[in-house]
């Protein structure tokens, strides 16, 4: 079987969040400062980093910060800085919503020469985290990783994590018909990310909740044959609970972020898996244009 360009790229993420890490204090001015009410957008994949880029940055005590898809946005609220993140920069919802929006913008992207970029206020550009696959992995990563080391997040913890995940056993996982990722705080984003992976690139039924809210529904699908994963976060007794319902508990002692990386490569199994090529989903683009 050959090696696919997602499989390179997942692989390729210790080194892509290291070189974010080292780039975060050069392109801070871009950035939002302490104290900004601040909407982080994105589409798909780049919504589901902004979300965690809101909870994190809030959390930190950073200033407000909301996050939207950016066809979602809301132009009766006022902010100080919009952050759009697109790896393309060619996104229809987020080229429009920079041409509009009030107040700074900052674009982060892979591709500095966009339309996104021509209408943001600032841009920073991740070239070195550009992908060939349409499936996003490492650039998505790498963002969030950014905006980690600037809100003041020491890296090293998550990247140590990372490699450890890339040798981590996903085989074993993938003889299963259904996977509910969930989490808490910052790391839902995540477990939404982790959920739309596996759609992608394996057309795999998964879906996401907020771990405390899991019990309050979800939890009436779990059986044996079923996975319930862990992004971060697991509240007290979730794991027995779903035991008890003859699902498998999935729950790795790493950063959320590394967690990411382990789901990451389990979607790519399932897609080899079931004779998938995860570099080019069905009914997928590498970015949404619209006419």
């Amino acid at each position: 079987m050959l090696r696919t360009f997602v499989e390179d790229e997942i692989a390729s993420q210790p080194q892509t969040w290291a070189h974010a890490a080292r780039l975060a204090p050069s392109v801070a001015s871009a950035l939002p400062a302490p104290g900004e009410r601040v909407a982080f957008v994105g589409c798909g994949t780049s919504w589901f980093v902004a979300m965690s880029a809101a909870v994190l940055r809030e959390s930190a005590g950073l200033g407000e910060s909301d996050a939207f898809a950016a066809s979602e946005f809301p132009h009766d609220r006022r902010y100080d800085r919009v952050v759009a993140i697109s790896r393309s920069g060619t996104t229809t919802e987020v080229v429009t919503l920079l041409a509009t929006v009030t107040g700074r913008t900052t674009v982060i992207t892979a591709v500095e020469d966009s339309p996104a970029a021509h209408q943001a206020d600032h841009t920073v550009t991740l070239a070195f985290a550009d992908e060939r696959s349409v499936v996003q992995t490492r650039f998505a990563t790498t963002a969030l990783a950014l905006l980690r080391a600037h809100f003041g997040d020491d890296l090293a913890p998550a990247i140590a994590d990372a490699e450890t995940a890339l040798g981590i056993d996903v085989d074993a996982l993938t003889g299963v018909d259904q996977c509910s990722f969930v989490a808490t705080g910052w790391a839902v984003g995540l477990a939404n990310e982790a959920a739309l992976k596996t759609r992608e690139a394996a057309q795999f039924w998964a879906e996401a909740y907020p771990a405390m809210d899991y019990r309050h529904g979800p939890i009436a699908i779990a059986q044996p044959g079923r996975l319930v994963w862990t992004l971060g976060g697991t509240p007290s007794g979730l794991a027995d609970e779903v035991l008890s319902t003859g699902a498998q508990f999935v729950d790795h002692d790493l950063d959320p972020l590394a967690r990411l990386v382990v789901a990451q490569r389990f979607a790519v199994a399932l897609a080899h898996g079931k004779g998938l090529d995860p570099d080019r989903p069905r009914s997928l683009t590498r970015s949404v244009i619209l006419a």
